[in-house]
């Protein structure tokens, strides 16, 4: 299970590391991560982006089923086997696969793990600078007494050594002339509409670096309820589990927000503000309205054509 684990975490860490690269060209074209982040955020949702379609579509497809499948559960009640049985010709008559949208779902999830590493460590999977170098340098900066090290120790630390660079020769020690110019210039990047990204609100208390996670939790509810009202599910969504998923789990990212540096919370923003924009355009296009219309127009299409075919 441990061997699994550390397996897990490795390949991660090279999944963050070919994302970083496309990070660091970003900050190469502005020299500011915080926009870095904005532009890096956009290209991976564009990659994305066929997922985000195929999940839509899939969505769409079992919402327009939904009254046959209800009817379904009527007719035969508590009879699980022929309610399996006719479900699954049902599937087949419409040609639509129940675990279609699953893979769709699973996947921009998994890949996101290796966008948040490039995000949480920047030397080695942004610069890409020796992990031992790393290492040694944090190893400097936890040696200096009274430092106020935010939680991304659990991370390497790697955030809190751009945050000091400057200010300790002895972290400073650990790399080579021409890295160290890298990485000032780097660190001092950091700045982005008077917030340092480098700075975890939770070192802060109560200050102005709480708007990260109060975006966080904003942006995330506001795009659930939207999109679940877009759906048609507004009344459901508020019962049961539902709530736990519209309420709950925007606050625990809020927390996480809270405790880790701006820069993550910050792309946690980003990320969930186009994500939104694009289910809109998405609903629009292949929405359960739209793919109910574009699926009786080509029944009927079909219809027209075989009564063609009748002499």
């Amino acid at each position: 299970y441990h061997v699994l684990i550390v397996l897990f975490k490795d390949f991660l860490h090279v999944l963050g590391g070919i994302f970083g690269w496309v990070l660091y060209a970003a900050y190469w074209l502005v020299h500011n991560y915080g926009l870095a982040i904005l532009i890096f955020t956009i290209f991976t949702k564009l990659i994305f982006f066929p997922t985000t379609i195929k999940q839509q579509k899939s969505m769409a497809q079992n919402a327009r089923l939904s009254s046959q499948m209800q009817a379904l559960k009527e007719k035969y009640g508590t009879n699980r086997e022929k309610l399996n049985e006719e479900t699954q010709k049902l599937y087949e008559k419409e040609g639509v696969s129940p675990y279609s949208g699953c893979l769709t779902s699973l996947l921009p999830m998994f890949l996101l793990l290796g966008v948040f590493y490039a995000v949480a460590y920047p030397l080695t999977n942004t610069l890409h600078i020796d992990a031992a170098m790393v290492e040694n340098a944090r190893q400097a900066l936890t040696a200096v007494p009274g430092l106020n090290l935010s939680a991304s120790q659990q991370y390497g630390g790697q955030v809190d050594i751009l945050l000091y660079f400057n200010a300790f020769p002895s972290v400073q020690s650990c790399f080579s002339p021409d890295m160290v110019e890298k990485i000032s210039e780097f660190s001092n990047s950091f700045n982005l509409c008077g917030l340092n990204l480098l700075v975890s609100p939770s070192q802060l208390g109560f200050s102005w670096y709480l708007i990260i996670p109060f975006l966080c939790f904003a942006t995330s509810v506001a795009s659930q309820v939207v999109m679940q009202k877009m759906n048609g599910s507004g009344a459901q969504a508020q019962q049961g589990c539902m709530k736990l998923m519209i309420y709950g789990l925007p606050l625990f990212s809020a927390y996480i927000a809270y405790t880790v540096p701006a820069a993550v919370g910050f792309y946690w923003i980003c990320s969930t503000a186009i994500s939104f924009i694009q289910s809109i355009i998405v609903h629009k296009y292949f929405g359960p309205d739209m793919m109910i219309a574009r699926g009786e127009a080509a029944r009927v299409a079909l219809l027209e054509k075989q009564e063609s075919l009748v002499k």
